[in-house]
């Protein structure tokens, strides 16, 4: 059985500073699972793991209904006072709901979309968590999933990197985890085609896109962070262009999909 601390607020692990290539990543991320989820006025989406609620107030801005899931009190705690400081005139504040991205406590086809940012492969049971998400999103609705690839082209160069290393050179490990090792608190290491066959038996998958190339791998925020603004900007956009065509390849997966009306998804 797996400890859960739903007092943490994840103030130990959220960065203070951004490197260019992180910064461009983690915005392209939220720009592309933020849009497929066709947010607009009238339409309600659910927010799964939504942390500290910057994705749902972003969202409600599109004049959306948004509400978040969160198990952890002290986030929930977090994104209201974020939400209240961030809050559009005129838009309506985002309803947060503490519950369990495995059981969530909404009834079927309550929701227009639903998406998860960089969280599924915290939960102990993810696949339990697309089919609840199949389940509170009506049948022409849009499911969103997003996830960092731990069998990105970065994570194997990096792997490739340590085995000549260590393997052919006798250099002894670097210590700390290697940017391809899953960190403590993930418990699904995911690549592309476990996201697919998880989604697949849940949603119709519409499309599959990938985010940015190269993130983690050793010197390339050094090498990001020393050239002319300009040129590290066309960089990662080229880069993030082949990702978009091959997502195999990609830092981050996005994966949008119709909930199948024969997911094996059951009512609570």
């Amino acid at each position: 059985m797996r400890v859960v601390d739903l007092d943490r607020d994840m103030s130990d692990v959220i960065p203070t500073s951004l490197t260019p290539d992180s910064e461009y990543l983690f915005a392209r991320m939220t720009e592309a699972t933020l849009d497929a989820t066709c947010a607009s006025v009238g339409r309600v989406v659910l927010d799964v793991a939504s942390g500290v609620g910057q994705d749902s107030v972003a969202l409600a801005r599109s004049g959306a209904r948004v509400v978040g899931a969160e198990p952890s009190g002290r986030m929930i705690a977090m994104a209201e006072a974020f939400g209240r400081d961030a809050r559009a005139p005129g838009a309506a504040a985002p309803v947060w709901v503490r519950g369990w991205a495995d059981a969530l406590p909404f009834a079927d086809d309550s929701f227009d979309a639903s998406f998860c940012k960089g969280a599924m492969d915290h939960f102990d049971d993810p696949e339990a968590a697309i089919a609840e998400m199949a389940r509170v999103t009506r049948r022409d609705g849009r499911v969103v999933l997003a996830i960092a690839n731990f069998d990105s082209l970065a994570c194997r160069m990096t792997r490739a990197v340590d085995e000549l290393r260590e393997d052919w050179l006798g250099w002894p490990p670097l210590r700390g985890r290697r940017g391809y090792d899953t960190p403590s608190d993930h418990f699904t290491r995911y690549e592309l085609d476990l996201m697919r066959e998880q989604a697949a038996r849940h949603l119709e998958i519409e499309r599959v896109l990938g985010i940015s190339i190269g993130w983690g791998m050793p010197g390339w925020a050094t090498l990001v962070g020393g050239l002319p603004k300009s040129l590290v900007e066309a960089g990662l956009r080229a880069l993030d262009a082949l990702a978009r065509r091959y997502p195999t390849l990609a830092d981050v997966i996005v994966l949008v999909g119709r909930p199948r009306s024969t997911s094996s998804t059951t009512s609570r």
